[in-house]
């Protein structure tokens, strides 16, 4: 998967989770994913449509009751959805909020091996300074990402690595985004 795709599929905090619980067998209709995956249902009717304009998701055209759709994965989305469900196995319940947040599963994808925060912003473009601080703060406070400074370079540079389910993550994700 191109990481610019897994960008935008991680730009709604429940497209990531519907995907695994789809991987996983639950039933494609809303009031399934809606109990397995705890989102609100205006959050979850965003990420709906989100996953449906990535081409990820459909509306199942053999199912005719129009208060109650039902969605089924393309093929692309079938891809994406084994990939969210190796995800959500190597993290635990309470990490959960973490990962949904926007830049979170990125910023891991990007520290294969220890990088300066310029080479993490340089592999997403897209990311402002300030969204990859807070996000790398965020994973630190967490215990998902160390942080070293090299005092003997001018000027100190911080240099980031993936640790813990942060580190387990970032393994999962090497083989199967690219930049």
């Amino acid at each position: 998967m191109y990481i610019g795709l897994f960008v935008n599929i991680t730009s709604r905090a429940w497209a990531l989770p519907i995907l695994a619980n789809m991987h996983a067998g639950v039933a494609g209709r809303q009031a399934p994913l809606l109990a397995a995956t705890g989102a609100g249902r205006t959050a979850f009717a965003q990420s709906m449509d989100h996953l449906i304009e990535l081409g990820l998701m459909e509306r199942n055209p053999g199912y005719g009751h129009p208060l109650r759709p039902e969605f089924r994965l393309t093929s692309l989305g079938i891809t994406a959805a084994a990939f969210a469900g190796k995800i959500q196995c190597v993290s635990a319940d309470e990490d959960q909020d973490l990962l949904r947040r926007s830049w979170t599963l990125p910023v891991l994808s990007s520290l294969r091996a220890p990088s300066h925060f310029n080479d993490i912003k340089r592999n997403l473009p897209p990311i402002t300074d300030r969204a990859l601080s807070q996000s790398l703060k965020a994973m630190e406070a967490r215990s998902w990402v160390c942080r070293s400074v090299d005092e003997v370079a001018r000027p100190p540079r911080s240099l980031y690595r993936a640790i813990n389910t942060g580190g387990a993550i970032s393994r999962v994700t090497a083989s199967e985004i690219s930049f």
